[in-house]
């Protein structure tokens, strides 16, 4: 356990979307809500992961892992029927670390876009949040509120070379975090974003020029170091923790500093 933490999350049940392996940022957060005495319940995308996901689960025995795909309203209700089943009626914690564009969109000019996959991108990157958040509502209401963390990046605010769709994805992502804090916030449910530097994930392979996004963090942020998995895990612990009861519809930059600098 992190030291001084405590058991924020002791007796608290949460959903975790997103992770793919233990290097994911979704990992680094679960790990962390674990060790602070959450349970928590799991989803993963496609047989590929399933393997990876269930022994990390089970390495903090998890009580459910079920596969949602995030672009079906049926997949995503059922999803959350079975949290309810699994917890008691009620959900404290949401963990939305789920996004998606096709990676040669990732590589060439953004003008190239098909309108296909610039939607494919927008649906699973930014409306998957609006879907999990209202079928997250009732279970959340039951428990008197709760909180939903998801995960957002500087490309959505500012044009990042080859980040491209993903980073208008990200854009619609962070004005749905706000919109839905508004909605929510009248039952005690906050809604937050986490914008991470850059950090070596599966999902991160494949933006070109990645490891020339890690030199220029290393160089110009005033820390001058990378991020990792743990540092956006500590970040989001406290914003789904109590102790942010108070802090809804806000972006916290987990990136050495980086976001400040104009150059």
């Amino acid at each position: 356990m992190a030291a001084g933490t405590g058991d924020r999350f002791e007796g608290k049940q949460g959903l975790v979307l997103g992770v793919a392996n233990k290097r994911s940022i979704a990992w680094g957060i679960a790990k962390r809500l674990a060790d602070e005495g959450a349970q928590l319940a799991f989803t993963f995308q496609g047989e590929r992961i399933e393997k990876n996901v269930r022994e990390l689960a089970d390495s903090i025995s998890s009580p459910l892992v079920t596969e949602c795909d995030v672009r079906s309203d049926e997949d995503v209700a059922r999803v959350f029927s079975q949290v309810a089943d699994a917890f008691g009626g009620g959900l404290d914690v949401v963990v939305h670390s789920v996004a998606f564009a096709a990676a040669e969109d990732l590589e060439g000019r953004f003008t190239d876009t098909p309108r296909d996959r610039f939607w494919l991108a927008l649906d699973v990157s930014a409306y998957s949040l609006v879907s999990c958040a209202r079928a997250a509502e009732p279970l959340m209401e039951a428990r008197g509120g709760g909180s939903i963390v998801t995960m957002t990046y500087l490309g959505g605010e500012r044009a990042v070379p080859h980040y491209n769709v993903m980073g208008v994805a990200k854009s619609a992502l962070d004005a749905s975090v706000r919109y839905l804090a508004w909605d929510l916030g009248q039952k005690n449910i906050r809604v937050n974003a986490i914008s991470a530097g850059p950090v070596r994930t599966l999902a991160a392979r494949s933006i070109a020029g990645f490891t020339t996004m890690e030199a220029l963090v290393e160089e110009r942020a005033p820390l001058h170091r990378h991020i990792d998995a743990d540092d956006v895990g500590a970040a989001a612990a406290y914003l789904l923790s109590d102790e942010a009861r108070n802090l809804t519809a806000t972006t916290l930059y987990v990136d050495s500093g980086y976001h400040a600098m104009g150059m």
